[in-house]
């Protein structure tokens, strides 16, 4: 924000000019030098907006820990991945195998928990409900489905990881997140120890209604291995 100052009279400047000439004399390169920041500086430190940084208010606290297995970059935001452990099933998944019926994680499978950190380096970005999506598959996975795991908020807590990021639902649903925001979601499948994954982020921005602007998505990739 720019001062204004209100320019003096022209009889008191002619004093005050008068009164520096006066005060001028050979002791002069001996005074130190003002150090009081002018105008134009304060203009020049104050133009840029400070960077917010933390959690944004609509989202929970995220988590951390884990091994980093993969960073994405998807314009300015990155997503880093971390492997937080295995454990086993505590009861059939949803998907079956269409030839057998069978489900494709029983219980007892060992599954492993990933934790995806989110965080935006540039503007501010508006999300709508789906934030920052990211799909995980092995490459040699054979199904058509995805590789859902087990729903279950006990267990997903006990691995350090937080199923649904969003704490306050927004109306319109516009959630922003700002400069140097981060949060954490996180998930569950079958556990394919030293198996190639291909993680797919996508990033559609909302209008301030909430309405996709499908122009400005963003998509990348990124691979990483389970141990």
């Amino acid at each position: 924000m720019k001062r204004h100052q209100r320019l003096a009279g022209a009889a008191a400047a002619t004093v005050l000019a008068t009164f520096g000439l006066a005060a001028c004399g050979s002791d002069d390169a001996d005074e130190p030098e003002s150090s009081e920041t002018t105008p134009a500086e304060e203009t020049e430190e104050t133009e840029a907006a400070p960077a917010a940084e933390g959690t944004p208010s609509w989202a929970a606290e995220p988590t951390d820990g884990g091994e980093l297995i993969s960073t994405i970059e998807a314009g300015d935001v990155t997503v880093e991945v971390y492997q937080m452990g295995t454990a086993p099933a505590p009861k059939d998944g949803n998907w079956v195998d269409p030839d057998t019926n069978e489900p494709l994680i029983a219980e007892g499978d060992d599954l492993v928990f990933l934790n995806y950190v989110v965080t935006n380096n540039g503007d501010p970005i508006d999300l709508g409900s789906s934030l920052v999506d990211v799909s995980a598959r092995y490459d040699d996975w054979e199904y058509m489905q995805g590789m859902g795991g087990i729903t279950d908020s006990a267990l997903a807590e006990e691995m350090g990881i937080v199923t649904s990021p969003i704490d306050e639902i927004a109306d319109p649903t516009v959630y922003t997140l700002g400069t140097g925001e981060s949060y954490s979601f996180g998930e569950n499948f079958h556990y394919q120890a030293d198996s190639p994954i291909t993680f797919d982020v996508t990033i559609t921005p909302v209008d301030e209604n909430g309405d996709l602007i499908h122009d400005d998505k963003i998509e990348a990739e990124g691979t990483g291995t389970v141990a």
